[in-house]
């Protein structure tokens, strides 16, 4: 016991991290999934043909490959002299990925209302945005929670992925104990940890289902 009280500060170290990515990830990507949402469901085919193309490639490759080539690899290309740091290109990374992702989330969720709401908002005079703002999208919110939620415990578990780019996440400095102390404790209690943290993430969307039943038809 006296061991794994000695150890917390340092894995708690690193769930600052970890914490720091997800929230920025769950902040920036859903709003932007929702813009992307309604833009793959444009009238303009060349709006929805670009949008389905990037929703394509950030959900057909890998994250860890998305994280390594905008850290790596795009400062290679020719005209780009950027060099992002390992945080920034980290958080580019999540976000344009897990975006994709939950685009395609609210596009079934918008897909799913039925045209007749569409139709009444119009006869009352609601323009396209007064109608998504008020009358879709948060009957959408209520559908789409499950997914969403599936995908927010995902993310917790993909932050580990940053370790390619020595950031001290919870992972990471889990590893650097147990390579210090050549003892495996640390392991369990950065489980426990996730664990936790994902207890906590269930628990919050389903006080977020309650809330938002009262949209449902």
């Amino acid at each position: 016991m006296e061991y794994i009280v000695s150890i917390l500060p340092t894995l708690l170290s690193g769930l600052i991290v970890t914490g720091e990515i997800f929230f920025l990830t769950i902040v920036l990507s859903l709003p932007l999934g929702v813009l992307l949402a309604i833009f793959r469901l444009s009238r303009l085919r060349v709006v929805r043909d670009a949008v389905a193309t990037y929703i394509y490639v950030m959900r057909g490759t890998p994250l860890m490959l998305q994280i390594l080539f905008i850290y790596y690899g795009l400062p290679l290309l020719p005209g780009i002299e950027v060099q992002f740091g390992d945080f920034t290109a980290a958080m580019i990374a999540f976000v344009a990925n897990y975006a994709a992702y939950f685009a395609e989330i609210f596009r079934g969720g918008i897909q799913s209302i039925s045209r007749g709401q569409y139709e009444g908002a119009k006869v009352l005079g609601m323009t396209y945005g007064q109608t998504m703002r008020h009358i879709i999208l948060p009957q959408v919110v209520k559908r789409v929670l499950a997914p969403v939620g599936n995908e927010t415990i995902t993310l917790l578990k993909d932050t580990s992925l940053v370790y390619v780019l020595a950031m001290n996440d919870l992972m990471r400095m889990t590893r650097s104990v147990v390579q210090r102390d050549f003892d495996t404790t640390a392991f369990f209690v950065a489980g426990v940890i996730y664990l936790f943290c994902t207890f906590v993430l269930t628990r919050l969307l389903t006080r977020l289902e309650r809330h938002y039943a009262v949209y449902e038809e």
